[in-house]
């Protein structure tokens, strides 16, 4: 308590020491300006003949005019006793100039203000000519010139000339408050909340105003009353602090009330895309970039708005909550936190519904198992037994009191003889309860020792019951046999069992990796009642990846491989804690080759997609993936590792795919396709002949030829069934059935011609589509045979092939 004390003692002092030192130095800044202001106010200019003595040269005047372009404080006293030295009567104008062109750093304004006043000192039409180049920086087109092209570079400008206008009428060289009332009643216009940009600049400007000059304003600042006089010098009427807060005030309302409306917008957009995304799956590059500026334009203007409040002692803005709210990007920017997931924010966790159900679903235990083989009762048993031993001692207590009260309200004389008799009473009781409690203490050990028996039995039978549970652990590979293999585990629940358990699991044999899904769902399982299984677990398998990381041994891969894929397991069962997984990931990262490259693949393929779709651990996950892909390239990997990273880095971060568009077809034309590619069977084919005769011919014969064509979109056994077809409907329509037949041998023709490999199914479907044809008499032997012959025959007699059947031959000696 003392240190403790003794800290907040230091503490005080330290605060109460560092706001005396900004008090002093506030006040030497005041006292300062108080007398360069006395000196401004009733400057004792030199006469024309003192000025006829200094130096007038061109030269010099221009090589001085050049270094007032570059104010700075470190050159402040050097530029002074420079400008003392010369003439600058006739090169005011330029003096002028130079400065408003000076590219002045926050640093540098009071350097800036010393200049100023010496010129201000000097030369009568000095101040006059600056003020006039002042305000052509915030009036530019009232001059006809627009100082900077740039709005970033204008802003700079506008943030250090307002900050030096402020600064030279505290010292006096600038008189005239209301130039101060145009400025800011420019900026507040309420026109430039239209354009964007103009209006955070404006922000900016309004903001370093008021904390720079809140005496402007009539707001209260620290040390203010003990410099009443140098505030109440300054000559700002009351009407001009109104006429400036009324500016001030009026402005913030309406940026505040912009920012709620823009609020709104984002949030509107939000909820559309997300509407979008869950349509979709994607966004639109339009979309993205359009929601993008829109965000970035509100974060803008909330600090605007924020910094603004903050000057002016108001309470900031607060937005509604809009947590509710889907943050959609388009993935570039990753130091947001709705990014660095690229759209798959949005995904599922789990691919399917099973996969999901595996790891999030787990058996109740409480609702299979008593309560007191979980070791749940344990703590309710020993508060009623405390509270057992309480009533008791109380009971006991009551009639204790009772007597001593009794003994202290008798007599001595009455006391004394009944005393002797109770005492001796007293005796023989005392010596008949010591008997009895000596029965009672024999029998207590005898009912210890049957316990104690009955327990090593119970625990003979115990240890054989979990010899035969872990001996059926290595052949749980389903679901429903772990469950139940773990309910059984609870009617054997003990610590010494538990880490028997914890021993067998730990200890799962290094080539059956099928094992250590179901293996980490049952300690995900007990894990929910017996918190102990999944920390030694976890301890036992992070002591041994960093024995094996640190070994750095070319051995044992199976073994890595086991423990980093069950503890990728177990984190998707959110047993182990994502960091502990990254750490690991570091590790192998750190040292990226031979079986650190194996051990760090297959942790990305077993919780890899996981981390990265998880909402928390998506942008330190995105960022390990890039370093993954940067050490590939960098790195000479053979090639078994360089597919390896691959693999695993697209398994997580699947490439980006454009969405399959689907051909939008009529109606009729779907009917058509159902009929048949769906519809058609041995079965249905009398219906399908039906409804297609019913058809309007007119509009779908020429669809109805080019789907006969796509026999080798559908089954090749039913083949014969679209022959079966186009011959039954050629007793009703003959153009038809000749257009397919036409069809089937151009078909033919065409992949003969063309000898594509990619087409050797489809060309299969036209063959037997044509020998089917023949099967129902629909067309005639000599068409099959001159196929046939066309067949055997292509390409040959061409000066091609005569030219290669000669080579063949001289090269056999024939010629």
């Amino acid at each position: 308590m003392d240190h403790q004390e003794d800290g907040e003692h230091h503490g005080k002092q330290d605060d109460e020491q560092e706001n005396a030192a900004r008090l002093e130095e506030f006040k030497k800044s005041v006292e300062a300006k108080m007398a360069l202001r006395q000196s401004n106010l009733s400057p004792e200019r030199p006469d024309s003949g003192f000025l006829r003595t200094l130096d007038s040269s061109i030269k010099r005047n221009t090589a001085v005019i050049k270094k007032l372009k570059q104010i700075n404080e470190e050159q402040r006293e050097g530029m002074m006793e420079e400008l003392k030295s010369v003439n600058l009567s006739k090169f005011v104008s330029e003096a002028v100039t130079a400065i408003c062109d000076a590219k002045l750093k926050t640093s540098d304004i009071q350097a800036a203000v010393q200049i100023c006043s010496l010129l201000h000192q000097r030369y009568k039409d000095f101040s006059p000519t600056l003020i006039q180049c002042f305000l052509k920086v915030f009036f530019p087109g009232k001059s006809g010139e627009d100082l900077d092209s740039d709005r970033n570079l204008k802003a700079m400008k506008k943030r250090s000339t307002l900050r030096l206008m402020t600064e030279l009428y505290f010292v006096g060289v600038i008189e005239d408050a209301n130039i101060f009332v145009n400025v800011i009643k420019d900026l507040t216009n309420l026109e430039h909340l239209k354009d964007r940009d103009t209006s955070q600049m404006n922000l900016s400007l309004l903001t370093s105003f008021a904390r720079q000059g809140r005496v402007f304003l009539g707001l209260s600042q620290s040390g203010q009353e003990l410099f009443e006089e140098f505030f109440k010098g300054l000559g700002i009427t009351a009407d001009q602090k109104k006429s400036l807060r009324k500016a001030f005030f009026t402005y913030y309302d309406a940026a505040a009330e912009l920012l709620q409306s823009e609020h709104t917008a984002l949030r509107q957009l939000e909820h559309e895309n997300a509407k979008i995304l869950n349509a979709k799956g994607e966004l639109s590059e339009e979309n993205a970039n359009s929601y993008e500026k829109l965000r970035k334009s509100y974060d803008q203007l909330f600090r605007g708005v924020t910094s603004l409040a903050e000057a002016l002692d108001l309470q900031p803005p607060v937005m509604p909550d809009d947590g509710h709210t889907t943050r959609v990007t388009t993935g570039e920017d990753a130091s947001s936190p709705a990014t660095g997931k690229e759209s798959s924010a949005l995904e599922p966790i789990w691919d399917d519904e099973d996969t999901r159900a595996f790891y999030e679903c787990l058996p109740d235990l409480r609702a299979f198992v008593p309560a007191v083989l979980l070791g749940e009762s344990e703590a309710k048993s020993a508060e009623h037994s405390a509270k057992a031993q309480e009533q008791p001692s109380e009971s006991a207590s009551e009639p204790d009191q009772g007597m001593v009260e009794a003994g202290e309200s008798c007599v001595d004389s009455e006391v004394s003889h009944e005393g002797k008799a109770d005492e001796k009473m007293k005796e023989k009781e005392d010596k008949e309860k010591a008997k009895d409690s000596d029965k009672e203490k024999g029998k207590e050990k005898d009912v210890e020792r049957k316990g104690e028996n009955e327990k090593e039995k119970v625990k003979g039978l115990e240890g054989t019951n979990l010899d035969a549970l872990l001996q059926r652990l290595p052949g749980c590979v389903s679901r429903d046999l772990i469950d139940q293999l773990t309910v059984e585990f609870c009617y054997l629940n003990s610590k010494s069992n538990r880490k028997r358990l914890v021993r067998a699991l730990f200890n799962v044999p290094r080539t059956s990796l099928e094992l250590l899904a179901y293996y980490s769902r049952m300690v995900a399982t007990l894990s929910t009642c017996m918190k102990d299984i999944s920390s030694m677990l976890l301890q036992n398998l992070e002591e041994e990846f960093n024995y094996l990381i640190n070994k750095k041994d070319q051995m044992n891969i199976e073994t890595k491989i086991r423990n980093i894929r069950f503890i990728g397991e177990l984190c998707k069962f959110k047993i182990a804690p994502p960091g502990l997984v990254f750490t690991c990931l570091k590790a192998c990262l750190d040292d990226f080759t031979h079986h650190n490259i194996d051990v760090a693949c297959n942790l990305l393929e077993t919780c890899g997609r996981f981390l990265y779709r998880s909402p928390e651990t998506t942008i330190r996950m995105a960022n390990m993936l890039e370093i993954l892909m940067r050490l590939k390239n960098v790195k000479n990997l053979d090639p078994r590792h360089s597919t390896l990273v691959e693999n695993a880095y697209y398994l997580c971060k699947p490439p980006e795919r454009s969405a399959r568009v689907s051909k939008t077809r009529p109606p009729l034309h779907q009917y058509i396709r159902k009929l048949l590619f769906t519809d058609l069977d041995k079965s249905s084919i009398e219906h399908v002949l039906r409804q297609l005769r019913k058809l309007p011919w007119s509009e779908c014969e020429a669809y109805l030829v080019k789907c006969f064509m796509k026999v080798h979109r559908g089954k090749y056994s039913q083949v014969h069934l679209i022959a079966s077809l186009t011959a039954g409907l050629s007793r009703y329509h003959d153009e038809f059935a000749v257009a397919v037949v036409d069809e089937v041998l151009e078909e033919i023709r065409l992949g003969l011609e063309l000898n594509d490999y990619t087409m050797q199914q489809r060309r299969i479907a036209h063959m037997r589509f044509l020998g089917e044809l023949y099967n129902y008499e629909h067309i005639d032997s000599s068409v099959i045979f001159e196929t046939l012959y066309l067949i055997l025959s292509f390409g040959h007699g061409t000066p091609e092939m005569c030219w290669t059947h000669r080579k063949i031959v001289s090269a056999s000696g024939w010629l």
